[in-house]
């Protein structure tokens, strides 16, 4: 009989993940969601207001959040219980954005809360906030 072995974590354990925010990305979310607002796809409309240029749907860092903790750290098998996100300043199209994820806290019942931190190119923080996840091998004892 095989076994699979359990995955081990421990607090401040981190990953990082980068992406670049490029106009490809930005259409096909606003396909994907539906949200066309046009501070997201249109120039001239985005040139109006006071970020004087387009900006990335907040979703899309939702997106990289949930892709880094469901496929990188934890990793396959991790379930999202929760997140809270706090925006601190707009992401620009061509912007490359850096995630560092950081477990925070490991409590009973295989439940994480993870420190999430995006910055951009500048170093500037564009959000901050925390995710709670189930750790991947919840379904066996750990």
């Amino acid at each position: 009989m095989s076994t699979t072995a359990v995955p081990t974590f421990e607090v401040g354990q981190t990953c990082t993940y980068s992406q670049l925010i490029d106009d490809k990305l930005v259409h096909g979310f606003a396909d994907l969601t539906g949200d066309h607002n046009k501070i997201h796809e249109d120039d001239a409309f985005a040139k109006k207001t006071k970020f004087g240029q387009r900006i990335a749907h907040g979703g899309i860092l939702f997106g990289i959040i949930s892709k880094v903790l469901g496929t990188d750290m934890p990793g396959i098998g991790t379930v999202y219980l929760s997140q809270v996100i706090n925006f601190k300043m707009p992401v620009f199209i061509n912007d490359t954005v850096t995630l560092v994820a950081t477990i925070a806290e490991i409590r009973p019942k295989a439940i994480a809360k993870i420190d999430c931190i995006i910055t951009k190119q500048t170093g500037e923080v564009v959000c901050d906030g925390y995710a709670e996840v189930k750790l991947p091998g919840w379904l066996t004892k750990i």
